[in-house]
């Protein structure tokens, strides 16, 4: 690493200065010293098989079902203004590109070719094309967006299969951003995932009803990928498929792989990459264990990565991203990428801390790792597994060599010095870390007790330091508050949506069996994702919310009111009652909010949304739903 500056001050303290690329300050300051109060650890657990997944977000279809693109073509980018030039903190990997032919919601529905759909709905396509991309991201500005629209991203290469997201669900993530404080365009953008090539189309499905003139959509902006972020895996590595890089992350780094003592926290470990102002970066971070161990999908990383909730909105990840055997310099098969985003629950540049919970299921076989909320006394062996410059999973050995307090300064510099504070001065005996390995932990006998800050450590110097943010004080100033052990009062479940454009029918079940079924069986049911979350029984005392059965309309009808469960038993016979769905609230409070209830009288169907902007559009767009009010409370998020 480059760029230290070595200084004297008084009480002859030394300092280092080293690079550190940020991406703003944090949400809050953690306390500069740990509360009184127990210090805990926790032991790792695995992701069971038969943890619930996510329905997954790919698609396979017929390649002829894609519409004709419209093509926006953007020449090469120069990279001459481009600064790659940091080894430490976020890495630099994407440049954002402003896209003068979708700029505005205006010019681009001069792009879309809307043809009808089977239903009787609209679709349309825009290919964007970016010479000399390794991949794409585009920033697609949302401000008016039906939820049961549908929208995909693929290539042209490869238009049989999709990455597919419903409008609820891009409405539910601008939602969180806004509800965090950001009012600004970059708060209403959804980043679609990386294609991992130089084009990328965005197909948007409007359903039956809907015209497109109430579609306000533009593009203004990609990321370009320039680093090349593939690497091939086993079988693509002895088909000698040479256009993928492998290992450019300094030699020293030490495979993962080759150590078979660290098997269990290694899969703790996922490879991040995400979007900020437009730019694309790489980190690394580390799923949590809860003293409960609930399954929550805590995460853990740096401030300086993620420290705001627009970031972690676009946050993907790489699990189990490294080499299947001792040095092959290959990507094992079983890699598993997510691209859901998370919450943020807490970012501190005190400790330079991100804690935040993943919106995807890890993978089965993750690990939830364990950690020590005790002080690391100086001396202590350390371990660190990280991805530098997005590179295999490296590991690195050394040891903690005292406290310190750090400082940001100058440009994109930080200060560290004295003999304590809320930072451990690291040295490594094995490996180092490079840019993209912040955010990493810090592994004291196979559990977390820090994120690396950045430092000066390289493979020609072993004498020189890295800095990780001490877990235990971010544990007492915040993160306690999800991590620590807590009386089980039971947890939130996903409340999953389902459309039926042929009936004009929304479908919610909170059962995840009974989803797989509908999805299998049902193929005119479109999923839609995740639409709230509620409880799955009594025991935390909420009230039941009654679900009935409409033969003639074949819609689903859900009252949260015994009294009107009640009434429709007594007086609608073509009701059928089926069952308590979940668990919420006739009224609000502990952070739940309002679930809003529509009735359409030509179709029969009731519609339920917790999204404010989709009830807001539905009241414009929709003349024939009346809007019937809250009927109860739910959540917006499991935890």
């Amino acid at each position: 690493m480059t760029g230290i500056s070595i200084r004297r001050w008084a009480g002859a303290l030394t300092a280092v200065a080293a690079m550190l690329a940020g991406c703003g300050g944090g949400s809050s300051d953690a306390a500069s010293t740990a509360k009184t109060q127990p210090i805990t650890s926790v032991e790792s657990r695995v992701q069971p098989a038969s943890a619930v997944q996510d329905v997954a977000s790919v698609k396979s279809r017929s390649a002829n079902a894609a519409p004709k693109a419209a093509v926006v073509a953007l020449g090469e980018l120069s990279l001459s203004k481009v600064d790659t030039s940091s080894s430490i903190g976020p890495r630099l990997v994407g440049q954002a590109r402003d896209i003068t032919a979708t700029k505005s919601a205006a010019e681009t529905q001069t792009q879309w070719q809307w043809k009808d759909t089977a239903v009787g709905g609209k679709v349309a396509a825009i290919s964007f094309r970016s010479e000399g991309a390794y991949g794409v991201r585009l920033g697609v500005l949302v401000k008016q967006l039906p939820g049961s629209a549908i929208l995909r991203v693929y290539t042209q290469a490869t238009p049989g299969s999709v990455y597919q997201i419903s409008g609820q669900e891009i409405l539910q993530l601008i939602e969180r951003n806004q509800a965090a404080g950001d009012k600004t365009d970059q708060g209403r953008t959804w980043w679609t995932p990386d294609t991992g090539e130089g084009e990328a189309t965005l197909e948007v499905e409007l359903p039956p009803g809907v015209a497109v003139s109430t579609l306000d959509v533009a593009v203004p902006q990609l990321s370009h990928i320039f680093v090349n972020l593939s690497l091939p895996t086993e079988q693509e590595y002895q088909a000698q498929v040479a256009t993928t890089k492998v290992n450019e992350s300094d030699p020293c780094n030490l495979d993962a792989t080759c150590y078979s003592e660290n098997a269990t926290e290694r899969n703790a470990v996922a490879r991040m990459s995400f979007v900020s102002g437009g730019l694309s970066y790489l980190c690394t971070g580390t799923l949590l264990n809860d003293g409960n161990s609930s399954g929550k999908p805590y995460f853990l990383s740096a401030n300086h990565c993620i420290s705001t909730q627009t970031a972690a909105s676009t946050l993907q990840t790489n699990w189990f991203y490294r080499s299947p055997t001792c040095n092959s310099g290959t990507l094992q098969s079983t890699s598993i990428r997510k691209t859901g985003g998370a919450q943020l629950l807490y970012a501190s540049s005190s400790t330079d801390m991100s804690f935040m919970l993943l919106n995807d299921t890890p993978p089965v076989g993750a690990v939830y790792a364990g950690w020590d909320a005790n002080t690391v006394i100086s001396g202590t062996s350390v371990t660190g597994l990280h991805h530098p410059s997005g590179d295999l999973l490296k590991i690195s050995f050394g040891k903690v060599n005292s406290q310190t307090s750090c400082q940001s300064s100058a440009g994109n510099q930080f200060q560290c010095n004295g003999a304590t504070g809320n930072f451990y001065q690291v040295t490594w005996s094995q490996g180092t870390t490079e840019g993209g390995s912040s955010g990493s932990a810090l592994f004291q006998n196979g559990r977390v007790v820090g994120t690396l800050y950045g430092g000066a450590a390289v493979c020609t110097n072993r004498a020189l330091s890295d800095y990780y943010g001490r877990f235990d004080v971010a544990y007492n100033a915040a993160l306690k508050n999800w991590l620590a052990a807590t009386p089980t009062s039971g947890s939130r479940t996903a409340v999953y949506r389902f459309f039926n454009a042929k009936t004009g029918a929304h479908f919610y079940t909170a059962n995840a069996a009974e989803r797989d079924f509908v999805i299998r069986t049902y193929p005119d049911f479109s999923y839609e994702n995740v639409a709230f979350y509620a409880y799955p029984d009594s025991s935390t005392g909420k009230d039941p919310v009654f679900r009935f059965f409409n033969a003639t309309s074949g819609a689903h009808f859900y009252s949260g009111s015994t009294a009107e469960r009640d009434f429709v038993i007594a007086n609608f016979p073509q009701f059928k009652y089926e069952t308590i769905s979940w668990y919420a609230q006739s009224a609000a409070g502990n952070g739940a909010s309002p679930m809003f209830r529509f009735y359409n009288a030509k179709s029969g169907a009731h519609f339920y949304t917790i999204n404010a902007a989709e009830r807001d559009f539905v009241i414009q767009t929709y003349k024939d739903f009346q809007y019937e009010g809250a009927m109860y409370y739910a959540w917006t998020a499991a935890q």
